[in-house]
């Protein structure tokens, strides 16, 4: 990536921040918490990272799946969507009339729940449960710039790390 005259990247930052860890946290809120002190005290924040650590992927699983909550799901999906093209109709053709949303929405309901009970049946037996799937991480780090390592560790009241060869400072939430 070329870095333009004035020193400023543009776009994405792929790879892991270079710095050192100011602090480090079991949970989210904790890291966020910690560069929302940052930022209130007016250190650049935008030298700051969170790194998540030992990645994992959770699957919550909500219920189990059925002919009826397939279609309920998909009726609500697909009338959100038929609501979203009525208001776009009447945007683009106001003499259309407000029925013309109702009657979007049905339609989409309808198209949403076909399109949801056959896509169940065909993945029935292999999947006949609902999950919410998401990425956590076992810990957070606040990674900042090198150069303003010694700020942020007054700023959030951590001792800098012993010479022992300690990774750097922990706080534990």
């Amino acid at each position: 990536m070329s870095i333009p005259q004035n020193g400023q990247r543009r776009g994405p930052v792929i790879g892991i921040p270079a710095g050192e860890t100011v602090a480090s946290f079991t949970d989210y809120a904790g890291a966020q918490a910690a560069v929302d002190k940052l930022a209130a005290a007016d250190f650049p924040v935008r030298g700051a990272s969170i790194v998540g650590s030992d990645l994992k992927s959770v699957e919550r699983i909500t219920g189990r799946m059925s002919y009826g909550r397939a279609a309920a799901a998909g009726a609500l999906s697909g009338a959100w969507l038929g609501l979203f093209f009525g208001l776009l109709l009447i945007i683009v053709s106001p003499e259309s009339g407000i029925v013309f949303i109702g009657a979007a929405a049905l339609i989409g309901a309808a198209f949403g729940m076909l399109f949801q009970v056959v896509t169940y049946t065909a993945r029935r037996r292999r999947r006949d449960f609902s999950s919410i799937a998401q990425i956590v991480a076992s810990s957070y780090a606040v990674v900042v710039d090198v150069e303003s390592v010694n700020k942020a560790r007054n700023i959030l009241g951590v001792e800098p790390p012993s010479t022992a060869g300690e990774q750097g400072p922990s706080i534990y939430l």
